[in-house]
């Protein structure tokens, strides 16, 4: 891990040009990377967004370097959605593409992740860590129990996926009390392997460095994967009980997140 060098930040966005930049990087990273697209997407503004922006916690990596006119100056963000603000706009992100009923009956208090990047310039730096840290300060100011969110595999075929999606369903199934599950026709059947053909390596190798991380914090998935083709992903949904965490996944997270 790479340390802070003094110039990076890491707020709530409270101002409009706060958004647009987020917004922005986005862009970048989801439409001109990733090959994503939306209904509420502006191309010609080249802004990334949709009817959540107005009403999750925009949490922000900020470069101190860059000046918040030029609309450049956010080069990481995260979408937060705490169960209170879902329950008043009336839906999470994930409920196009999961059943949450386990999650609301459970009564706890939770919030949804999502929209997570970097900047390529800055990965592989301390920015995803700053990030993380900053996130367990909000989860800790909210007393939030459950973290959740859909995390995504670039592309729709599944095929080159198999093994990863297979390792998820044999290995990290959520327990049924708290277990969504993929609905409608974009399903994915994630059992695409069996357990006794399962390759470790292949495995760990076709899986987004994000969904290890959580996996490591000692996170679950829910049933089923959902094909994503406006955002030309395939996407997992994750999720962590703070509450049920082992001794060893949480002196992880203190380690990774509170920078004990």
């Amino acid at each position: 891990m790479k340390a802070d060098p003094g110039w990076l930040s890491v707020r709530l966005g409270t101002k409009e040009q706060d958004l647009r930049a987020a917004q922005r990087l986005r862009y970048r990273v989801f439409v001109e990377e990733l090959g994503g697209d939306g209904p509420l997407v502006d191309h010609a503004a080249r802004l990334e967004r949709d009817e959540f922006d107005a009403v999750v916690d925009h949490l922000l990596l900020v470069d101190a370097r860059r000046d918040p006119a030029e609309g450049d100056h956010v080069i990481g963000a995260y979408r937060l959605l705490r169960s209170d603000v879902a329950e008043r706009f009336g839906r999470y992100y994930c409920d196009d593409e999961y059943d949450l009923t386990p999650l609301r009956a459970s009564g706890r208090r939770m919030v949804e992740l999502g929209r997570s990047c970097v900047d390529p310039d800055f990965r592989g730096g301390s920015g995803m860590f700053l990030l993380w840290k900053a996130l367990a300060e909000y989860v800790l100011d909210h007393g939030i129990e459950v973290l959740f969110g859909v995390a995504s595999f670039h592309g729709t075929d599944v095929a080159p996926l198999a093994q990863a999606l297979s390792w998820l369903h044999h290995h990290h199934l959520a327990p049924p009390d708290l277990r969504p599950v993929a609905r409608g026709p974009q399903l994915q059947r994630m059992d695409l392997v069996p357990a006794d053909r399962l390759d470790r390596r292949a495995a760990m190798t076709a899986m987004p460095a994000l969904i290890k991380a959580y996996l490591r914090l000692g996170g679950v998935v829910g049933e089923g994967a959902w094909i994503d083709r406006a955002f030309n992903t395939t996407d997992v949904f994750l999720l962590m009980d703070t509450a049920a965490m082992s001794d060893r996944h949480r002196k992880y997270y203190q380690d990774r997140w509170q920078g004990a």
